[in-house]
């Protein structure tokens, strides 16, 4: 079995951006990535744009394929878009920020869903921001809120209805928020954070890429078109920059094209022993009843076999998936932590069905997952 890619946690992750940009505006701090210095700078982050995908497609992205690239990164574990999103945001691996996965256990013995930060309850998506509340379950200053307390004017442009998201207050709080609809306004507004006197620092997500992954497959036609449109949207920003502003194009991860699915659903060899199944289809939580874990790992080492790395969560921290664990963090992680490999992954047809249906998946550490760009126009591109 080929070994995972773990994460470059403290040199070449998305943990290192946001710091090496601030750092680039002025900011004290580390800089693990040279930039250059300059007045404002703007990080558009673009959801699902693996660097293995970009690389094959480039044809699709000409002005992406000739900037600057300064990376490529790796996204961290679970390579999914709150873990990423959070990474990011803070500038600590996800064993800092907390945020573990897709899906996890904050402590109370139920999961908690990271991107819409709701709790699944008869059916329904039960809004926790009253109950776990973004700003305890991820307390870490963000690197946005350490932007503006050092007198850059920060601002946030992505779609209205993150304005307020527990994602949003837990890992990207700080700055006035924008809210966009289409490829359009997302430039405008990314081009006005820049524009005007002082040192400006913007952040700008946009999430069409990922979705038509998903549905589609990651290189489809549908998709490699929307990577057409993603490169004239960073052109266009690109074209716009103030003199002496940086724009800084990343992804949250890549994705695989599911090939086989085990459900979890219909299998009661992988249920027995499990309380709680956490994660999402290529990197899960295993919650073992309590004495059962060490019968769970050899029971989902033996039936997924070479479909997964598997091991305890012990076994995950030694080896760095997480980073180095924050108070409180360890117990978040399963007990059992499987990260599926090839084309495969473990669904949940029951209790997950629009996920579990999905062509494109990611979350683990394969290198089409985990390796995103960092891409650079400006002063340095």
């Amino acid at each position: 079995m080929t070994a995972p890619l773990l994460p470059r946690y403290g040199t070449a992750s998305l943990a290192e951006v946001l710091p090496s940009v601030l750092a680039a505006l002025g900011v004290p701090g580390p800089a693990p990535i040279a930039l250059p210095q300059v007045r404002a700078a703007c990080v558009l982050l673009v959801d699902g744009l693996g660097a293995e995908l970009l690389a094959a497609h480039a044809a699709d992205a000409p002005f992406l394929s000739a900037m600057t690239d300064a990376g490529p990164l790796t996204a961290g574990f679970p390579s999914t878009t709150p873990i990423s999103l959070a990474t990011l945001g803070t500038g600590l691996p996800p064993g800092g920020h907390g945020i573990v996965g897709l899906s996890f256990d904050p402590g109370d013995h139920a999961l908690l869903d990271s991107l819409r930060w709701t709790r699944a309850q008869q059916g329904r998506h039960v809004d926790q921001r009253d109950v776990h509340v973004p700003e305890a379950v991820q307390p870490a200053e963000t690197a946005l809120e350490r932007a503006a307390a050092a007198g850059i004017a920060v601002t946030k442009v992505a779609p209205g209805f993150q304005r307020d998201s527990g994602l949003t207050r837990a890992a990207l709080r700080g700055g006035d928020f924008h809210g966009v609809f289409a490829l359009g306004d997302l430039a405008a507004e990314a081009v006005a954070g820049l524009t005007g006197p002082g040192r400006r620092l913007c952040y700008a997500y946009h999430s069409d890429l990922d979705t038509l992954g998903h549905v589609h497959g990651p290189a489809t036609l549908p998709w490699r078109l929307q990577l057409r449109q993603i490169d004239l949207l960073v052109s266009t920003i690109a074209a716009a920059l103030p003199p002496d502003a940086l724009l800084v194009v990343t992804g949250d991860h890549g994705m695989v094209t599911v090939e086989r699915a085990p459900d979890f659903d219909s299998d009661e060899t992988l249920q027995a022993g499990v309380a709680l199944l956490g994660g999402d289809a290529r990197a899960r939580h295993v919650y073992t009843a309590p004495g059962a874990a060490a019968d769970v790992l050899a029971v989902w080492t033996d039936v997924l076999g070479d479909d997964a790395w598997v091991v305890t969560r012990d076994e995950a921290v030694a080896a760095g998936w997480f980073g180095p664990l924050g108070p409180h963090v360890a117990g978040r992680i399963g007990d059992v932590v499987a990260a599926m490999r090839g084309g495969a992954a473990l669904v949940r047809s029951r209790a997950e069905p629009k996920l579990a249906g999905l062509v494109g998946q990611h979350g683990s550490l394969t290198s089409a997952e985990q390796l995103v760009p960092l891409l650079v126009a400006g002063p340095a591109g």
